[in-house]
C-alpha cells in the first residue's frame, strides 16, 4: 500500500506518458515471477517438497547443521540459477522442514535472504544488477567472477558465521505425525519440475511472458487449484514497487542530487551504490548509476552490498519473507539485516583496498 500511494502521488505531481509507466512496470520481470510462482506452487502441492524435507531432517541431527546446509545450498544455487529461483527452491523446503521439526523457519528465511545476496554477488548471471553490469562492461565471465570473489567471500563467511551463532545448538526434534504420510503426486511433480526448467530457460533467453503463458495453460487444465493458491499479493507488491521506484528514480531532483557527486572517487561510487540501493532497490540503483560510474565493477560490488540493509535493498529479500509467511518477518529481518550491512560494508571495502 505504501508503494501504491507513492505511485499515485508521483503520477499526480509529475504526470508521464503511458509508455513510461509500461516500461517501469517491467512486464518481463513480472512474467518471470509469475512463472516461478506457478511452478513452485505446483511442486508444493505435489508433496515433493515435503518428501525431500523429511529425507533431509532424518539424516542431519543438529539444527546448526541443517541451517548451514540450507544456507550453503541457497548461496551456491544463486550463482547459477539467479537469486530469486534459488529462493523459490530453498524457502519452501525450509518451511516444510520447519513443519516437521523444531527448525526456526523465520530465522532461516532471513539467513537465506542474506545468503542469496552473498552467493549471487559472485556470478554475472546471479542477479539482474550483475547481468546489467556484465553486459555494459563487456568483461569476460571469469574476469567478472574473479573481481567479485573477494566481496562474495566476505559476505558468505559473515552469513555462515551468523548462521552458526544465531541458530540454537539443539538437536533436530522430529514430529513423527508430520514426518509420515506425505503422498507425492508424480504427475503434478513432473509437470511442475518441467515447468520450472522451462521458465528458467525462457527467462534466460528473454521470453518470460511467453514462458508464463505456456505454464498457465497446462496448470489451468490439470491443477487449477495451484493457480488459485499463488501469492497474487506478491505480484501486486512487485508491480507497485516497480512503478513507484521507477518513477522516483527519474525525478529531476534525484538527477540533480546525483550530479553533485564526484563518481570518479571510489568511495563515492561505493557509498552511492549502497545508499541508493537502500532507497530504490539495487536493480534501479544500478540503472541510475551505471552511466555515471566510470568503474562498472566497483559499482557491481556496491549495489550487491546494498542488497543487505532495508528490505527493498534487494527484491529477493521480499521474496524470501513472502515465501516463508511467518509473523513479524519484516521486523526480524531489519533487526538482523541492517546491522549485517553496517558490518559487511566496511569489511568489503577494506578487502578491496587491501587487494588494490
Amino acid at each position: 500500500m505504501l508503494f501504491v500511494a507513492l505511485t499515485i502521488v508521483l503520477a499526480c505531481i509529475d504526470p508521464q506518458p503511458l509508455a513510461r509507466y509500461q516500461r517501469w512496470l517491467q512486464l518481463p520481470t513480472l512474467s518471470g515471477l509469475l512463472g516461478l510462482l506457478i511452478a513452485i506452487q505446483g511442486i508444493r502441492d505435489s508433496g515433493l517438497v515435503q518428501r525431500m524435507a523429511g529425507a533431509m531432517v532424518a539424516r542431519i541431527h543438529s539444527l546448526r547443521g541443517v541451517g548451514l546446509l540450507l544456507v550453503s545450498m541457497t548461496a551456491v544455487l544463486s550463482t547459477v540459477l539467479t537469486n530469486d529461483v534459488s529462493l523459490f527452491l530453498i524457502v519452501p523446503l525450509t518451511v516444510a522442514i520447519g513443519s516437521m521439526s523444531n527448525l526456526p523457519v523465520l530465522r532461516m528465511a532471513v539467513l537465506e535472504a542474506l545468503a542469496v545476496n552473498a552467493g549471487s554477488t559472485l556470478s554475472p548471471i546471479g542477479n539482474p544488477q550483475n547481468l546489467l553490469i556484465w553486459q555494459h562492461a563487456q568483461v569476460p565471465f571469469l574476469s567478472f567472477v574473479g573481481t567479485m570473489l573477494p566481496a562474495a567471500s566476505v559476505m558468505f563467511v559473515l552469513v555462515a558465521a551468523l548462521t552458526w551463532l544465531w541458530l540454537p545448538k539443539d538437536r533436530v526434534e522430529l514430529q513423527a505425525e508430520q514426518l509420515d504420510g506425505h503422498d507425492v503426486s508424480i504427475s503434478l511433480a513432473l509437470l511442475s519440475l518441467v515447468s520450472l526448467a522451462l521458465m528458467v530457460l525462457m527467462m534466460e533467453h528473454g521470453h518470460a511472458p511467453l514462458g508464463a503463458l505456456l505454464l498457465v495453460l497446462p496448470f489451468a487444465m490439470f491443477s487449477w487449484r495451484s493457480l488459485i493458491r499463488i501469492d497474487w499479493l506478491l505480484m501486486a507488491t512487485f508491480a507497485a514497487i516497480f512503478l513507484g521506484l521507477g518513477h522516483f528514480a527519474t525525478l529531476p531532483i534525484v538527477d540533480h542530487a546525483l550530479g553533485n557527486i564526484d563518481f570518479n572517487q571510489p568511495l563515492a561510487v561505493y557509498l552511492g551504490g549502497i545508499v541508493s540501493s537502500q532507497l530504490i532497490s539495487n536493480v534501479p540503483a544500478t540503472v541510475l548509476l551505471l552511466d555515471r560510474a566510470p568503474n562498472a565493477m566497483a559499482l557491481a560490488v556496491a549495489v550487491n552490498v546494498g542488497g543487505f540493509g532495508v528490505v527493498i535493498g534487494s527484491l529477493a529479500n521480499l521474496i524470501a519473507l513472502r515465501l516463508a509467511r511467518q509473523p513479524h518477518g519484516m521486523r526480524l529481518f531489519h533487526a538482523v539485516s541492517i546491522p549485517f550491512l553496517l558490518v559487511c560494508a566496511p569489511l568489503v571495502y577494506l578487502m578491496a583496498l587491501l587487494l588494490g
